[in-house]
């Protein structure tokens, strides 16, 4: 296997406008915090691997650089639809008795990227396919994952039982919406964090008095595992009230921020308001820059309007873990590929060894 074509740098980034051109590789660096397990094996070589990798039609450039990080290629597929919507797919290599991941993130449209990574699952457990892992970067409807009162479903689990019942083996995530999510499942699941990627970017930056602030109380021990990795720096929290879905309301920063780099960390920006009103009481406390990160740019309307605003962010930074459209670019935007880090996850997998040290 050579990587003659791979560039090697710290971190992998890439703007919008030149995504297919300028799309950087390293061969052996996933992040700072993780050593390459793959490279160091000495006969390296997975021509005669069992290992498949199948990409649905959710974010193919993602499932090709994971494909690259490996070096092998996706196995062909069919996705077509009938005139009346359904969904059609067909395997276009041979499986049998392979050790098959599948990568869907279930984004927008979510009920579409759910059922075809569905029938992906089905029609590889019908071609005798050995194991089955659903690698889903990007964990659609986990923001219901309990009942916040009557008459609700939790659609987490719901999920997580349909994708068993399809039969997929184990599951491969990434920043899970919440952690107790990976107790739907009652097959392995495996869950990995954007956060290295997105740390090792900001410390090129050289940022001086960081403080790590999380939008909301929920996401406190989010941003409080994220605020150890950046050198322990100090953490504030941002004391919100919802009014309804996807309107926010930020009333009073908990924590010193002022003359201070404030780092906003989320799981995922939707419409931008929890993160936009944040950042806007940041700026009233004092706050010298202020920089957003999240792992998901879910991106819906109006967020590219709201993160976009002037003066508001310096950088709003992102991974690929869902496909940005270019529509939704704006000059702030920085996207971060997490394909290297997949792509290890997925070896340790294959290989049966650890995941969860890959973070220690």
């Amino acid at each position: 296997m050579t990587f003659d074509k791979i560039k090697l740098i710290y971190f992998c980034e890439f703007h919008i406008n030149d995504y297919d051109n300028n799309i950087v590789f390293s061969a052996n660096f996933v992040t700072s915090f993780i050593t390459a397990v793959q490279n160091k094996e000495p006969n390296f070589n997975l021509n005669n691997s069992r290992l498949r990798l199948v990409s649905g039609t959710s974010n193919p450039k993602l499932a090709g650089e994971i494909a690259s990080y490996l070096g092998i290629e996706n196995v062909p597929l069919i996705s077509k639809r009938f005139a009346d919507g359904e969904l059609y797919v067909q395997i276009q290599q041979s499986i049998r008795g392979c050790d098959v991941f599948l990568i869907q993130p279930t984004c927008a449209p979510v009920n579409d990227s759910l059922m075809e990574l569905m029938i992906m699952v089905d029609a590889c457990k019908r071609a005798s396919a050995r194991q089955i892992t659903a690698v889903i970067p990007y964990f659609g409807y986990a923001r219901a994952d309990r009942k916040t009162s009557g008459r609700e479903s939790i659609t987490a689990k719901l999920t997580a039982n349909l994708l068993e019942k399809s039969g997929v083996d184990r599951v491969l995530a990434m920043d899970l919406h919440s952690a107790q999510i990976q107790g739907y499942f009652d097959i392995p699941c495996d869950h990995i964090y954007g956060s290295p990627v997105l740390i090792d970017y900001l410390e090129t930056l050289n940022l001086e008095e960081v403080v790590v602030v999380s939008p909301d109380v929920g996401g406190v021990a989010r941003a409080r595992a994220f605020a150890k990795l950046m050198n322990d720096a100090p953490l504030a929290i941002i004391d919100k009230r919802r009014a309804a879905h996807n309107i926010a309301e930020s009333l009073t920063v908990i924590g010193e921020v002022k003359d201070k780099t404030a780092i906003l960390i989320d799981d995922m920006i939707d419409t931008g308001g929890t993160i936009c009103s944040g950042a806007n009481l940041l700026k009233k406390e004092g706050a010298k820059r202020i920089f957003a990160c999240a792992s998901h740019p879910v991106f819906s309307p109006p967020s590219c309007e709201r993160l976009s605003q002037k003066d508001l962010f310096e950088q709003v930074i992102v991974t690929n873990s869902i496909p940005v459209r270019a529509k939704d670019n704006f000059s702030q935007l920085k996207v971060l590929s997490v394909a290297n880090m997949l792509g290890e996850a997925i070896w340790r997998i294959h290989e049966e060894s650890s995941v969860s040290s890959m973070f220690r």
